[in-house]
This record gives structure tokens, sequence and C-alpha cells, in this order.
């Protein structure tokens, strides 16, 4: 059968090997597909993967060969479900593939602000260090983690890997979450009300999925409840944040610093507010990219499609 890759590119710039696929029909990869050009691609196609490419209700109609669609992420707002579900077409996704990633780069983010590492470097590079008349010095604030609490909203298997991570630098824990696993409580670990949670921590922490309940999550109002000088940290979802409520609050020094690895629009837009707040770190969504990462989600991707074409397709979102 045919598989066509729609944009493949992001997933594999080349690190990785496309055989998994290639042992399971006539593989076509494209690195990027503009949207003009889907229909072309995929018109004969019976297997079509995904990552970013829009697969929208008229484009199934188009292309009636479609049998199962795969996406190569665990968002998978870019497919028409309900219209793959009416055509009889499951998609599926990937649903754990960067835990350990994602937790590591949201740690990274934090050090980051604590120590503002890169700055640091660049500023030894271009003769700073040189030419200080102290033995040392420093551009901004340094902060010491231990002893303080990192409030984490969204508590799944990425947020307790994040609070792993913050406990054995010494910091105490509040969780988030509506489902909870007391075994998970500790001396140093708790569950929390959001209201308590943004009150009591010194980091919040954002790995909470987007749902009409938590867009905006972050916002002036929930500013307000922080701690002066608190740090925010995202590397979930860019809605979570009211991106002009939390540039205002960064402006101001209510928050000290903010991290995001994930904005409103992506790729980022040139008004985005963010991009001229005071003390603020934006990464180009790529706390999931790690090599290791990544050929986990392409062994998983080759798997559900494997499972389907056994007659047992698995990771289907729209069963």
């Amino acid at each position: 059968m045919k598989i066509v890759i729609l944009d493949g590119y992001t997933e594999n710039p080349g690190d990785l090997s496309w055989s998994g696929f290639e042992a399971l029909g006539e593989l076509t990869v494209y690195d990027r597909t503009p949207e003009d050009q889907i229909i072309e691609r995929i018109g004969d196609a019976e297997l079509v993967i995904t990552n970013k490419t829009p697969l929208t209700a008229d484009t199934l109609r188009k292309c009636g060969s479609i049998r199962y669609i795969g996406v190569l992420a665990t968002g998978y707002n870019v497919v028409d479900v309900q219209a793959a579900r009416e055509r009889g077409i499951p998609v599926t996704n990937i649903p754990t593939y960067g835990t350990k990633a994602v937790a590591q780069f949201a740690i990274a983010l934090l050090l980051e602000l604590c120590h503002h590492i890169g700055e640091h470097s660049d500023a030894v590079k271009r003769g700073d260090w040189t030419n200080s008349i102290d033995w040392c010095f420093w551009n901004h604030p340094l902060i010491e983690l231990d002893g303080k609490t990192m409030g984490i909203i969204g508590f799944g298997k990425i947020g307790q890997s994040t609070a792993q991570i913050a406990q054995a630098l010494g910091m105490k824990v509040l969780a988030n979450d509506t489902y909870h696993i007391p075994e998970l409580e500790s001396e140093t670990l708790r569950y929390a009300e959001l209201d308590e949670l943004l009150v009591e921590s010194d980091v919040v922490v954002l790995h909470c999925p987007l749902f009409p309940s938590t867009q905006g999550i972050i916002n002036k109002n929930t500013i307000a409840k922080m701690k002066p000088g608190v740090l925010i940290i995202n590397n979930s979802r860019g809605p979570l944040i009211v991106e002009q409520d939390l540039a205002d609050a960064l402006n101001s020094s209510r928050v000290a610093g903010a991290a995001c690895d994930v904005v409103s629009t992506e790729p980022i837009q040139v008004d985005n507010p963010l991009l001229t707040a005071k003390n603020v770190i934006l990464t180009p969504h790529i706390a999931w990219a790690p090599k290791e990462s990544r050929q986990r989600l392409m062994d998983i991707a080759v798997e559900n499609l494997k499972a389907f074409l056994n007659g047992g397709p698995v990771n289907v979102v729209n069963p």
C-alpha cells in the first residue's frame, strides 16, 4: 500500500531512518507540504502520516483512498477527526514519547532563569570579564533553588518527572491536577488547590493540557495571587498564558522572570508582546526534540501503523 509522509523534516531532519515505514509499504516522504499540494500528494495514498500539515474535511472528501491517518505528535488538532470518523478512517497519535526530555527542558529553562548562563558566557567571550575591575561579575541576580517551592499545574507523567528533578535540587513541590495519586505525596510533595499553589510557589511550571478550562490560566488575575518575584515556566501549550498579561507583569517586575518554549501562535509572530518583555527566555518549541525522544516517537508511529495493518489499531483518537 502507498504511504505518504507529508512533513517529515521536523521529526527526521536526517539523523533517523524511515526504514520502519519502508517495510510496511511503498513510502514517499516529503520534508514539507504546502497546503495547495496536499491533495495532489495524497490523492491516491491509503496511509497518510502528518505532523502539522492540516487534513480538513474537504481534503478527506477529495482523497477517497485514505484508510489511515497517523499523526507524528501528541496533539492532533491538525486533522478533522470527526470527518475522518464519518469516513471510517482511524486517526492515531503518539501519546507518550518525550516525558523525560520535556521535564529536563523545563528544568533547563528554570536553571537558565536562575543563572543566565548563556548571557554570562557571551559576556566573557566579548571581553567583559577580561576588562572587569573585579575578579568576577554578574549581570543578573543569581537564584538558589534549594528550599524553594515549585508549583506544577498539571501533574501527569511529565509533571511528575519534573517534580522528581526539582526535589533532587532541594525544592518542595505543590502539585495541582484533577486526578490525585496519594502514594506520590511525601514530605516534599503534596497536592494543592490552584489558589494555594499560586500563593505559595516561588516557581510556577505549566504541564497541563490545553482545554477550555486551562486556556489563559496564567493571566493578570492569577498572576496577582502569586508571590512578587515569581518565576514562570511554560513548555506545555502557548495559549495557557495570556501573553500580554505576562509581558506586563514582567515589565513591571511583578514576575521576576519567565521562560517559554511555546507561544500562542507558532512560529512566533513579530507582534508577540513577549518578544520585547523584560527577563524572558523564548525557545522555538524544542523541548520534545532530542534525538532519543524523536526515535521513540518514530518507533511508536511505526507500531501504530503495524497495529492498524494487523487489524487492531491502537492510540486511536477518534474511535
